[in-house]
């Protein structure tokens, strides 16, 4: 079994957002990074990149293959997670915490009405494994 906390927001892409006030925080899910394997490289945006909805924002090399990571919702990039650099394995061993890809202050709050709660994403994994 996964974990999906249940106080993120989660996309169709396997993304997971953490709204504090006007900023947010984004990685991917321990679904997304188990399905990825060894995480051996990350590409993220410059701080001040501004950034819309279901923009390419970056990529996420695995020994299996490399993926884009989509921006839940428009912002200006506030800070990357910078360790990633010299420690990609960390959003395998903690993609919810240490393993953070992006904070940005967010455009357009109402956007975050497009997300999926933990039910429904547990509910989208479940109809993509059916």
């Amino acid at each position: 079994m996964i974990t999906i906390p249940e106080d993120n927001l989660y996309t169709r892409e396997h993304e997971w957002l953490r709204i504090e006030g006007n900023k947010a925080e984004v990685g991917i899910t321990e679904h997304a990074q188990k399905s990825l394997g060894d995480i051996v490289y990350v590409e993220l945006p410059e701080i001040g990149d501004e950034i819309d909805a279901g923009d390419e924002f970056g990529s996420i090399e695995s020994v299996k293959a490399v993926n884009s990571l989509y921006m839940p919702m428009s912002g200006n990039i506030i800070a990357v997670n910078t360790e990633l650099k010299d420690s990609p394995e960390t959003i395998n061993e903690e993609c919810y915490d240490e393993g953070w890809l992006i904070r940005f202050e967010l455009s357009n709050q109402e956007e975050s009405s497009e997300l999926l709660s933990s039910k429904d994403y547990k509910e989208f994994l479940q109809e993509e494994e059916d």
